[in-house]
């Protein structure tokens, strides 16, 4: 069963939210029980109100109705302006005639209020949810968490594996999941963790073993080696000279062939030699999870070093 308030975009194409949008006396049921929807924002006019494209009649949203607050915020402009053209979440309140036209007032924030009263406001730290990135930055990623409110995944809690940039990882659209790693109550604000879903140390490097050449992505260059990733939330160590005993030619975000020279779990070390490298723009890949959120909805804590390990790198939730 979908959950009633999924990031905005998982609703639109669903058999229910089809289903409201393909008669009037749909949409008019789906007013009295106070179903949510989602359609596509057609414009914002100048009185800054959404037009809404709900198939047989037009939404309008006014401008106080496209977004819940939290304490002391206020509604900007520019939160209502870049909805247009994208899908967004809603309640029909009413219906009113307008020139001889019959439409429907709609509202965001209702939805957005009760997202953040019957959904968020049960979320603990370690509960795994969906989530859909809306807007990447230098710092990290932010992603809908439900219905548009939008949470923060920092670039370290993206993967194991270091990056530059998000975009190294995520691409704006994607659908993820994350766990809840912290929230603030005060500020009403979620922060997100996706690392933890990525697989621990042992179940990537499963994936692997010593005398395999496979490819990875060059992310750093130190002098003392070359940091390959082979995974998100796994690197190897390569030698700073290549196969033919030469310095690497490589750089970083390069696409790399590396010799897999052993895999050292008590050190939580994998070795590698360059065999070859080139440039190759980097495309995000939809991520695999290690954990299935039907069969486990919640962490407690999360151990990434393997139990041979003298280092111990874990997440408590």
């Amino acid at each position: 069963m979908i959950n009633t308030y999924v990031p905005e975009g998982m609703r639109l194409h669903t058999a229910a939210n089809k289903e409201a949008l393909s008669s009037v006396e749909a949409l008019e049921r789906a007013c009295y029980t106070g179903q949510v929807l989602e359609a596509p924002a057609l414009l914002c006019d100048n009185r800054m109100r959404l037009h809404v494209d709900l198939g047989c009649m037009r939404g309008i949203m006014d401008r106080e109705e496209a977004l819940w607050c939290r304490p002391g915020e206020s509604i900007k402009d520019i939160a209502v302006i870049t909805r247009v053209g994208k899908p967004i979440a809603f309640r029909i309140l009413r219906f009113e005639e307008k020139k001889g036209e019959r439409v429907a007032i709609l509202s965001r924030r209702a939805v957005q209020g009760a997202c953040v009263a019957e959904f968020l406001s049960t979320l603990r730290p370690g509960d795994i949810i969906p989530a859909r990135v809306t807007h990447l930055e230098n710092y990290g990623a932010f992603v809908d968490i439900g219905c548009g409110i939008s949470s923060l995944l920092s670039i370290d809690c993206i993967s194991i594996s270091r990056i530059t940039h998000p975009r190294e990882r995520l691409a704006c659209g994607m659908q993820i999941l994350v766990a809840v790693k912290s929230i603030d109550t005060e500020l009403k604000r979620i922060f997100v963790t996706m690392k933890e879903l990525l697989g621990t140390w042992e179940e990537n490097a499963a994936r692997f073993e010593a005398g395999q050449t496979v490819m990875g992505r060059v992310r750093s260059i130190e002098s003392y080696g070359i940091f390959v990733e082979l995974a998100p939330n796994l690197a190897g160590l390569a030698e700073l000279r290549g196969s033919n005993g030469t310095p690497a030619a490589t750089a970083v975000g390069d696409l790399a062939a590396v010799y897999i020279k052993s895999i050292l779990p008590e050190r939580m070390k994998i070795k590698l030699v360059i065999i070859d490298s080139r440039a190759e723009a980097e495309f995000p890949e939809t991520p695999k999870y290690f954990i299935d959120p039907e069969e486990t909805p919640h962490l407690d804590r999360w151990e990434y070093s393997p139990a041979s390990s003298l280092r111990l790198i874990e997440t408590v939730f």
